[in-house]
């Protein structure tokens, strides 16, 4: 969730894959700041970074 909302990293990450644009995900949840949309990002990239994957 992002911090302060009941909002899921993933549904914004839903929206830019859509092609929704920042200021159309800011129209939809109006509550959310351009820095949280920017911080939900920088974290779906760290934690994808940090994902490790065995060969079978």
């Amino acid at each position: 969730m992002i911090r302060g909302t009941r909002i899921l990293v993933r549904n914004i990450l839903g929206m830019v894959a859509g092609g929704y644009t920042v200021e159309r995900i800011l129209a939809c949840y109006p509550e959310l700041t351009r820095e949280d949309i920017r911080a939900a990002l920088e974290y779906a990239a760290a934690v994808v970074d940090e994902e490790q994957l065995i060969p079978h």
